[in-house]
């Protein structure tokens, strides 16, 4: 379902009267609220003709070590805090910023797995064992 961000209302609270109609390349979609699960992911057609892949769920997440400068696959296991939304850290939602645990220590999210279809994340602290 496509979203139209018009503004129909002034500061004041009175209605504000469209100069023109609505505009196809204005429309706005529903953000993909990517979650920890079963991997799934969707294709959708963007404009000119691309092709832009939504990471619905995901299991895994590339973490990069910067001390070792190694990259592997984990597995993710929760949401530690979302800085963009306090209510996404508690619905488990993951976008840029986020603060993952990983089987191998704490990561912050640097891909936009709604945009990119994947979950990149450097490694900020190390799991003690």
């Amino acid at each position: 379902m496509a979203i139209w961000p018009g503004i129909k209302r002034k500061i004041t609270g009175g209605r504000r009267k469209p100069h023109r109609k609505r505009r196809k390349y204005e429309l706005h979609r529903e953000p993909t609220e990517t979650r920890i699960g079963e991997e799934k992911r969707k294709i959708i057609r963007t404009k000119g003709g691309g092709r832009k892949v939504r990471a619905v769920q995901v299991m895994y997440a590339n973490v990069t070590d910067k001390k070792n400068n190694v990259t592997k696959k984990v597995k993710i296991l929760s949401v530690v805090e979302n800085p963009s939304n306090r209510e996404w850290s508690k619905r488990g939602i993951i976008t840029k910023g986020t603060i993952i645990m990983t089987e191998i220590g704490k990561a912050v999210v640097t891909s936009r797995p709604g945009q990119d279809g994947v979950v990149n994340a450097v490694l900020i602290e190390e799991k003690k064992e």
